[in-house]
């Protein structure tokens, strides 16, 4: 009996714990997509561009200039309703530096908890994860680090520190993890990296790059990371952009969509192959409990032939070994649940320093209730058989045996 809880709850534990991974990670993956039809960046991986400048769990392909993204930036474009720039490469304690502009919060309909968005150069706004890990307060200064690891050899710790102006409210969303800035700060940095200047400009509205305001377009030579664009209009000339971009210029251009389709395709064959392992793991434990409930039910002939004789009837003895199969049932699916949820949470603390993602075992989905079906029915049927053969055991020949 033992081995068959333990196969039964190692089943749907596994089970349990994949429908937990899946839900989080969809939900991750379609909260971030935040309405962006398509993303412009440097030649190369297209997941990897999506990855990196969406999901911030990747590098960059690269850089573009301005003056390759210009015709993007046009307020004026036909088809192109919003196109809001990108700016990564630094961190913070391997929380995510971003250079942008206001429209970036918007997408994620991001609202300011404490203080405001930035305005200034070196000034940033973070996001609500990166507050309560870091214990950032309003007014706290910080220096940047090159990269995304935690190096202190890589900090820029010869530019001016930047400061915290604002803290945003939880979202559930990618910028929960970033601190956000403009994409003249990015510039400032790496520029005085480049010289070793000992400081960077205090005044800070008219620093080299002018007002902070100044559409990024009047610096063609500055170079940003990526654009996340919105659509006016799904028409067929916006959705033939991202082929003629890739085909008639030196950029490279994807949709967020189809990128993570194949991702979860990519995903769905190591799914599929758990799967199908915790069923077959399911399968054997179903068959082991109907062996064990078989096994029992001959070294107890002679208690339920006494039982019968004592006045239980035959249906009660169908119903007890039934409830047995169904007992057996519940007490692996309750331990195989405790199990996916201890796991989940131990894989969340792995997965929060690895991807700044926040995933969590603390939480029942509707599916487990169905997954609670499912082994009730996988319990009924292994004590079936057993149940009927206790029904219709024969009182008398039970006895004269014994």
């Amino acid at each position: 009996m033992l081995l068959s809880l333990v196969l039964f709850a190692l089943g749907t534990g596994l089970i349990a714990l994949l429908l937990l991974l899946n839900s989080q990670l969809q939900d991750k993956f379609d909260k971030n997509l935040a309405g962006i039809d398509l993303v412009i960046g440097a030649k190369g991986s297209p997941l990897q561009l999506i990855l990196c400048n969406m999901y911030h769990i990747d590098a960059p392909t690269g850089n573009v200039s301005i003056a390759e993204v210009r015709p993007f930036l046009n307020p004026q474009h036909p088809l192109i309703k919003t196109a809001v720039p990108l700016s990564i490469g630094d961190n913070y304690k391997t929380y995510r530096l971003v250079g942008t502009d206001h429209r970036f919060p918007q997408l994620y309909n991001a609202e300011i908890a404490e203080g405001d968005l930035w305005e200034k150069t070196f000034e940033v706004t973070i996001g609500a994860s990166v507050a309560k890990d870091l214990n950032l307060k309003i007014g706290d200064k910080f220096f940047s680090s090159h990269g995304f690891i935690l190096d202190d050899d890589l900090a820029h710790d010869h530019t001016e520190p930047f400061v915290v102006r604002g803290i945003f409210k939880p979202t559930g969303a990618v910028i929960d993890q970033l601190i956000l800035t403009n994409t003249q700060s990015i510039w400032a940095v790496h520029e005085h990296t480049e010289t070793a200047e000992a400081e960077a400009p205090h005044n800070h509205d008219n620093d080299a790059y002018g007002n902070v305001h100044t559409p990024l377009i009047n610096f063609p030579d500055k170079d940003i990371t990526s654009l996340l664009v919105q659509f006016k209009g799904r028409n067929y000339q916006a959705l033939n952009m991202q082929r003629n971009i890739n085909e008639n210029t030196s950029l490279q251009a994807a949709t967020p969509a189809i990128e993570i389709n194949r991702l979860y395709a990519m995903m769905g064959v190591g799914e599929d192959a758990l799967r199908a392992l915790a069923l077959a793991i399911i399968a054997v434990s179903g068959l082991s409990v109907f062996i064990s409930l078989f096994s029992s039910l001959r070294e107890r002939r002679y208690e339920l032939a006494l039982m019968r004789v004592m006045g239980s009837s035959r249906r009660k003895l169908f119903a007890l070994i039934l409830l047995e199969g169904l007992i057996l049932a519940v007490l692996g699916y309750g331990i195989g649940l405790l199990l996916s949820h201890i796991s989940m949470e131990l894989l969340a603390g792995y997965m929060k320093d690895s991807y700044r993602y926040t995933f969590t075992g603390r939480i029942f989905l509707r599916e487990e209730l169905y997954l609670l079906g499912a082994a009730l029915l996988i319990g009924f049927v292994a004590a079936i058989i057993p149940a009927i053969q206790a029904s219709r055991m024969d009182i008398s020949t039970t006895l004269a045996e014994a």
